[in-house]
């Protein structure tokens, strides 16, 4: 294979990527930029003001979550898209992404595609609706590139140089020595509807070398190709002999548009056809079409105030065939210094499977020659050109770069904001691959198209939502577009409302219809605060990772992983990235202090294994080994796993290739901060050995997953009790151990104060007992399934704490530590007398008054908000009701409630005792509660709920004597359906909700830490 480097014209797949990569690492707290007009900023948290916690209490729109917003084409009313645009605001989200998306409205006449399409002039009033009120609002808009997926536009047919190509091809079976007499064998697959021309590409025999051979495929013996193209006759007829050994195949290849219309169409009139990925043409299909069609003067305008990002779901590119372009020959020649051609046989694809294949290697490097020039093809004029026509709009350019067997790694360093999905990555591995590539280009934003569930809409709840997001999260995204929120209504809708994917099949369909018409919508504020500062962190600053993991084959959304790292090595801390040869010649590519990309990932370890997708072979090209090479030869730690003392090229090796690669892999193995193993089991002492240790550690292994970002002086720490796939069994547990943290940015001599930010209650504080060592810190975490806990590593005063550097507790028998008003104060649930060790040495014992046993509310007064159908889709009716509870239920085994939804408020009243001091608190344990809740004391609202761990600290809402406690809870509209639209929703099961319980009054007693001999004090009022 020719290697980048010499190639005589065009551009390699470096060339490619370099030339479209920028790089800003911004210093500080704050947001890196990449290229043009990249994704919105985080604000600042430098400083010691009280700014800083309100950074992080109040996160600013840009960082908030958004929503994917499924209209009816252009079935949708100005005024309507005003308010809905007013209801996500209100909501507390940031944004949303205009999608065409209507799988339910199976009569496609209701949506009158001639007066009401996508594109028309009724969608551009609603744009240009939906840009004014954002733009009012402080909201951003996003904008699908056509009407559904993938990329099409109205006006391309079929036959076009524009639409999207197939290579599809013919066979007929020759015994030795027969002679084959007649037109070339058409192809096996008939064109799709629209399509009236291909074009006979070439036409080859070949023997049949039945060593070759695999289950699916026919071996083919490479040297025995013979093209028999230019003997074909005018009139499509083809005379020719099979020599006399072996059994022979004739092989046609036609080339053809593959017809393919957008995902539900279709959406328009005249229909929109899926454009040529690989060619210049097709990009121009549709950015000409937006240029003269869509971009009024008005919605330019509005795209300057309110534009957010243009954008390109999962590139599901359909065909009987091979996936094709016209400059495919050319391009492949330029590449690899080969014709194409003669690799066809071992290239042709039928219904997704392969159809022939020589030896097993030569078959393994042509495929992959073939396969990097198509990426090359697809990232330079579909990726990067779309890119680049956004930012001259000032927009950014967001997409699901996956799909195809391109390398999605490079296409993600390409792109302003690369997106992943919870529905189709298979584990948290695909995410890493595209954080990967959006780090190494210096960008900041990792997006997913986030709670999209089979079969769930109407029933699904906010804590699924957040335990499958919780390890996304550590796997780099840190921006999601929630699946999402259904226009109000269309003709023939049935309440609640129009859905996008529901009824689905017959069924419910995928992910939810957020919005007013769900009953957690009034609660859906605390969930939108929860990941807009979760977000606000993760964007904050630059990622730190602990391992680039080198992947020669760059793509994602398959679910492989990294040896050693995703079973072993992130159970017990580590963090790691995945890396393609492109990202190797990006500007960060460089070392300093044994870190690659210093300024931001700074991996401090490269790992480099066989390439899982060839059968694990031990291959690297020559210009990545000589990369390595550069980058091992500036210090920076590398182990090899595999048989890399024996390299193999991945692609056709030219002349003298293989030797080069040898030499270059010797030089490699013979540097001393270079390990080879040939065992996986021997990467940790290969780590060790090289003095690699990961940021995040803990003793045994566990089922915490964590994030780290540095900004400034600053260390952030995203810790989550999670697991690496959705379907990993057993199910995760809650973790209870110590965390040892390492604070990077520590000056020589300073103070590591560590803080806990609490992603649903905005509240920063420092954290009291942990224990510190050369600026290490070791906390205990303890988190339920999905519960998220925040740490900073800082110095005193970054959150506004004015309280500087103060002892804190190594040890204690109590239950809790924690400052309050900057003194320590320690709690018990049930010890009188506690016993506290310092950092500054000293032992203090510390007398609590007598804590009052748990309480559990015998009796409950439920008040319901039933909803019902009302008079239109979008009317609902309410029933309320009011039940005496002596034990708590979930609504389905209430007779009463067995088939409602709607709001329920549980009120109960507890009696504490007279000798109730403000030494006393209590937490509120409410057990099982489903889906969202919130808890008012004595007609005071308490913090927000974790809704993962759903316990909330009352004490300075309570007082001696009666407390009134009432829990509000949304109960998902899934029962309902299932008797009002058993056709849709009944099949599916009656679901518990509601408030179950066990509901507890856990009080504690509380005391100020004041000395070794201090008497017993009352602590501060809580």
């Amino acid at each position: 294979m020719r290697e980048p480097v010499e190639q005589r014209d065009g551009m390699s797949r470096r060339a490619v990527l370099a030339a479209g990569a920028t790089v800003g690492v911004a210093a500080g707290i704050g947001l890196t930029l990449g290229s043009g007009a990249a994704a919105s900023a985080a604000p600042s948290a430098t400083g010691a003001t009280g700014a800083d916690a309100a950074w992080f209490a109040a996160p600013g729109r840009p960082v908030r979550p958004k929503f994917r917003w499924w209209w009816p084409d252009g079935l949708v009313d100005p005024d309507e898209i005003a308010r809905e645009v007013d209801q996500i605001a209100d909501a507390g989200f940031g944004g949303a992404e205009i999608a065409a998306v209507h799988h339910s409205v199976k009569d496609k006449s209701v949506l009158d595609t001639a007066h009401h399409g996508w594109g028309s002039r009724p969608w551009r009033d609603g744009v240009e609706a939906a840009l004014r009120r954002a733009a009012r609002r402080g909201l951003t808009i996003d904008l699908t590139l056509g009407p559904s997926w993938p990329v099409a536009v109205p006006g391309v047919n079929p036959d076009d140089d524009a639409a999207a190509k197939e290579l599809v091809h013919g066979r007929a079976s020759l015994s030795a020595g027969t002679t084959f007499r007649g037109p070339v064998p058409p192809p096996v697959h008939e064109p799709a509807a629209g399509v009236t021309r291909q074009r006979l590409l070439a036409v080859q025999a070949a023997r049949v070398e039945p060593a070759y051979a695999t289950r699916k495929e026919t071996g083919l013996d490479p040297s025995s190709v013979v093209d028999l193209t230019a003997t074909v006759a005018g009139d499509g007829t083809l005379t020719w002999t099979a020599p006399d050994a072996g059994e022979w195949v004739l092989i046609s290849y036609w080339a053809r548009g593959s017809g393919q219309q957008p995902e539900s169409g279709p959406h328009c009139a005249p229909a929109a056809y899926v454009v040529d990925h690989l060619d210049p043409a097709g990009t121009a299909a549709v950015t000409g079409f937006w240029e003269r069609r869509l971009l009024t003067p008005a919605v330019r305008g509005l795209l300057k105030t309110a534009g957010g990002a243009f954008f390109e779901d999962s590139v599901e590119l359909e065909t009987d065939g091979l996936t094709w372009t016209a400059s495919l020959p050319d391009a492949f020649a330029r590449h690899t210094g080969r014709p194409l051609l003669p690799c066809l046989p071992a290239l042709i694809l039928s219904g997704g499977n392969q159809v022939f294949a020589f030896e097993a290697q030569l078959t393994r490097q042509i495929r992959h020659d073939f396969w990097e020039t198509f990426s090359d093809l697809f990232n330079r004029h579909h990726v990067r050109a779309l890119r680049d026509w956004a930012h001259s709009l000032g927009m950014s350019l967001r997409s699901q770069p996956y799909g195809l067997q391109t390398d999605a790694i490079a296409s993600a360093a390409l792109l302003d904001i690369p997106e992943g999905e919870s529905l189709g990555f298979k584990n948290l591995d695909d995410y890493r691959c595209l954080a990967g590539g959006r780090d190494m280009a210096g960008h900041t934003v990792l997006s997913c198209e986030a709670g999209a569930y089979n079969g769930t809409a109407y029933s699904t709840t906010w804590d699924r939502f957040l335990r499958t997001m919780g390890g996304a999260y550590a796997a780099g995204v840190n921006q999601t577009v929630v699946h999402g929120f259904s226009y109000a209504t269309v003709p023939g809708a049935s309440w609640p409302g129009f859905a996008a994917f529901s009824p689905y099949n017959g069924g419910p369909g995928y992910g939810e219809s957020w919005g007013p018409r769900q009953p957690s919508w009034q609660h859906v504020p605390d969930i939108a605060a929860y990941l807009g500062r979760v977000h606000g962190v993760l964007q904050s600053g630059t990622v730190r990772a602990d391992v680039a993991v080198f992947r020669q084959t760059g793509y994602a959304a398959t679910g492989i992983g990294a040896s050693w790292f995703t079973a072993t090595g992130v159970p017990l801390g580590w963090s790691h990235q995945f890396l393609s040869g492109p990202l190797l010649d990006l500007p960060n590519a460089t070392v300093s202090g044994g870190r690659l990309a210093p300024h931001g990932p700074a991996y401090k370890v490269l790992f480099v294994e066989g390439d899982f997708f060839y059968s694990s072979t031990p291959t690297l090209a020559v210009a990545d080994a000589r990369r390595i090479l550069a980058l091992a030869g500036a210090g920076l730690p590398v182990v090899l796993l595999g048989a890399f003392d024996q390299p193999l090229t991945p692609g056709v090796p030219d002349d003298g290739e293989s030797d080069r690669l040898r030499d270059l892999l010797g030089r490699l193995l013979a540097l001393p901060n270079v390990t080879r193993v040939t065992d996986k089991a021997a990467v940790a002492d290969a780590l060790a050995g090289l003095g690699v240790t990961p940021d995040v550690r803990h003793a045994t292994a566990s089922t915490l997953l964590n994030a780290h970002r540095v900004a400034g002086d600053t260390d952030f720490y995203y810790l989550c009790n999670g697991k690496h796939a959705e379907t990993v069994k057993p199910a995760v547990a809650a973790i209870d151990h110590e965390v040892t943290l390492r604070h990077t940015r520590r000056t020589r001599g300073g103070t590591t104060i560590p803080y806990l930010l609490d992603p649903w209650t905005g509240e920063v504080s420092r954290i009291a007992r942990y224990a510190e060592r050369d600026g290490d810190v070791t906390v205990r975490v303890a988190l339920q399934p999905g519960q998220v806990m925040i740490v900073a590593l800082g110095r005193p005063g970054l959150f506004g704490d004015r309280g500087g550097a103060r002892p804190h507790v190594v040890d204690s028998d109590a239950s809790e530590v924690l400052f309050k008003g900057g003194a320590l104060t320690v709690r018990s649930t049930g010890a009188r007398t506690l016993t506290t060790r310092l950092s500054s040495g000293r032992t203090v014992t510390t007398a609590l008054p007598a804590v009052p046993a748990p309480l559990s509310p015998g009796s409950w007064q439920l008040e319901v908000e039933d909803r019902y159908p009302g008079p239109s889709p979008t009317r609902t009716e309410y029933v309320r009701r009011t039940l005496a509870l002596d034990t708590l239920l979930p609504w389905s085994r209430i007779p009463e409630l067995a088939d409602s939804a709607g709001i329920g408020r549980y009120r109960t009243t507890v009696d504490l005792p007279y000798d109730w001091t403000s030494s006393h608190g209590a937490r509120l344990e409410l057990g099982q509660v489903s889906d969202t809740a919130r808890v008012t004391v004595n007609g005071v609202a308490a913090p927000p709920l974790d809704r993962l761990h759903q316990v909330v600290d009352i004490g300075s809402l309570l007082r001696r004597g009666r407390n009134v406690i009432e829990v509000e809870v949304a109960v998902p509209l899934v029962n309902r359906l299932r008797v009002t639209q058993p056709a849709v929703f009944g099949a599916v099961a009656r679901q518990d909700h509601g408030l179950v319980g066990p509901v507890r009054l856990v009080p504690y007693a509380q005391a100020t830490v004041r000395g070794p001999r201090s008497a017993p004090a009352r602590a501060p009022t809580t």
